[in-house]
């Protein structure tokens, strides 16, 4: 097996450095993006395939064919279509062999996700990382969350000391919330809202994200106020006439805000799949968006710029990044007391981005951590132990 060297943005070696510039930038106000979207392979292809939702299904659709050889199947159809509510419900009040069936399909799973991190870590921007925020629709179960802290104690037990954790906002909010982490803060001063939009493989996410400085500086309490969601799978538009229908989204999502009394700031925030182009253009990376949104001929920001050229009495200005660091940034105030860390997003496939935090990391508070100094940083491969 070999992996494919990557650097920062997943662009490989041989490859010029990608110029700075407002979109995709690796300088955010307050945390460096390392890197992000890496494409690590192995003999059989790219590995984070192996720990995406498509391989949990796989892992679950294996253990049914051997349980159905013994005892009726307690799931119906095809494993693909079985969903998390139904596993979760399993789980919880399944007899003991239906409830192992799922216990067993997590367990392969976190094997296969303790697999991909012991990969990523090898790569240069991972090899400092002390924590991983775990998002993506995925997390939003407790089949999820299990095999998120499963496969961190597989990592602990092999001498990784790298904590796993559920990102805490709910994946859906949190590819919304973490726009509010691609402007400085001083931007909002006047304003307790912005306007942000998750583009994914599946759907389409437009929302308001009431900033609540007041309530935290840090923007640790930021939340959704109002979202609409289009599962554009379902609809398979032209990429103009999905262009368009985020527009409308858009122009709702403002109105809802302004009904609601927010004073909603001259800000659109946009996640999108793949490696994204300083000037606002998708280099590569969004074969699963409705047409061709990689052509030399469309510019996302520049579409969305002309559909909502103005909010309030203000030109509107678009910044655009990555969607796996977006939903990572969303984690970023919880991040302040480990100095390197990264996001791993598992939905259609595994969204991926690493951080190193601008400020040094916060002391730990009494009773906390006791003992995890100097001499914990010097072991295994230079990453220290972080607590929870």
């Amino acid at each position: 097996m070999s992996d494919m060297g990557t650097t920062a943005a997943g662009s490989p070696r041989n490859r010029e450095p990608r110029a700075q510039g407002p979109h995709g930038s690796p300088e955010l106000p307050s945390v460096s993006v390392t890197s992000y979207n890496l494409e690590v392979r192995d003999d059989d292809g790219f590995i984070g395939d192996k720990a995406s939702r498509s391989a949990f299904v796989a892992h679950l659709d294996a253990l049914r064919e051997h349980f159905r050889e013994q005892r009726a199947d307690p799931l119906k159809g095809e494993t693909a279509a079985v969903s998390k509510s139904e596993l979760d419900a399993l789980l919880r009040d399944g007899d003991p062999h239906e409830a192992a069936l799922v216990l067993s399909a997590i367990e392969s799973f976190a094997q296969s996700l303790a697999f991909v991190v012991r990969r990523f870590v090898r790569q240069k921007t991972w090899a400092k990382v002390e924590r991983i925020v775990v998002g993506g629709g995925f997390r939003d179960s407790r089949v999820g969350e299990l095999a998120i802290g499963r496969a961190g104690i597989i990592l602990s037990t092999d001498g990784h000391p790298i904590d796993l954790v559920p990102i805490s906002h709910h994946p859906d909010e949190a590819g919304l919330v973490g726009s509010a982490h691609l402007a400085p803060k001083w931007m909002f001063e006047a304003y307790d809202s912005l306007v942000a939009v998750d583009i994914g493989g599946s759907n389409i996410r437009a929302g308001i994200v009431e900033l609540r400085q007041d309530k935290a500086p840090d923007l640790s309490k930021a939340r959704v106020s109002s979202s609409e969601l289009w599962r554009h799978a379902d609809d398979e538009p032209s990429r103009d006439e999905a262009i368009e229908r985020l527009g409308e989204m858009l122009k709702g999502q403002i109105k809802q805000a302004k009904k609601d009394g927010l004073r909603v700031a001259p800000f659109i925030g946009v996640g999108c799949p793949g490696l994204i182009e300083p000037h606002g253009a998708i280099e590569r990376g969004a074969q699963n968006l409705p047409g061709n949104w990689e052509s030399s001929r469309f510019n996302l920001v520049d579409s969305i710029r002309a559909l909502v050229p103005e909010i309030g009495e203000h030109e509107t200005q678009v910044t655009m990044h990555n969607d796996a660091v977006i939903q990572g940034l969303s984690e970023m105030p919880a991040m302040q007391n480990v100095e390197n860390w990264a996001v791993l997003t598992i939905g259609t496939g595994l969204g991926n981005a690493s951080f190193l935090n601008r400020t040094k990391p916060k002391a730990p508070s009494a009773g906390k951590d006791k003992g995890k100094g100097k001499d914990d940083e010097k072991k295994g491969s230079g990453r220290s132990k972080s607590g929870s």
